[in-house]
């Protein structure tokens, strides 16, 4: 028999891993207010393949791959004026309005910036700078070659530092 009963590590993993899962499923575009639905999706994969998970991969590749897939179907069915709306209706609700304000726009400004990378620099970035994950982690929970996985953060890191640049300039009226 397959599932929670034969496998009791999983409520363990759920209360160690959750708060990974909800943190990718947001970094991936998922809008708050389809959080909590697309992470029970990714542990309703997770209970239906435990019996096919190899431990000798780490677990947290192995349910980025899980989340990154559920990622992308939430996003086809939610629109991308909706997930901004709600990143900008939780801003709102962040403190006095000159904090709220800097808040919305610096998180504005990296919403546009992920959404000016392609797929592949968007997830490495997003593991490696955001998550802490290392190259060779990303390189499993991806299937990517390691000097691919370098190349692809470089370039986005290398394109974060000028689109940066060029946005404390505006913010500051310079140039």
């Amino acid at each position: 028999m397959s599932g929670m009963a034969s496998a009791p590590g999983l409520p363990r993993i759920y209360r160690e891993q959750i708060a990974f899962v909800w943190r990718i499923l947001r970094r991936l575009g998922v809008p708050p207010d389809a959080l909590e639905d697309a992470a029970q999706d990714v542990f309703l994969v997770v209970h239906r393949r435990w019996d096919a998970y190899d431990p000798a991969v780490p677990i947290r590749s192995w349910l980025f791959g899980i989340t990154r897939r559920v990622a992308a179907d939430t996003r086809k069915r939610l629109q991308r004026l909706h997930a901004r709306a709600e990143a900008r209706a939780d801003a709102d609700r962040l403190g006095d309005a000159i904090d709220t304000a800097a808040r919305a726009e610096a998180s504005d400004f990296v919403v546009r910036f992920l959404d000016s990378l392609d797929e592949d620099k968007r997830i490495v970035f997003v593991l490696a700078d955001v998550e802490g994950l290392t190259a060779p982690e990303i390189g499993a929970a991806l299937g990517v070659n390691l000097n691919t996985i370098y190349a692809r953060l470089r370039a986005a890191r290398l394109r974060f530092q000028a689109a940066r640049a060029e946005w404390v300039g505006a913010v500051a009226g310079v140039g």
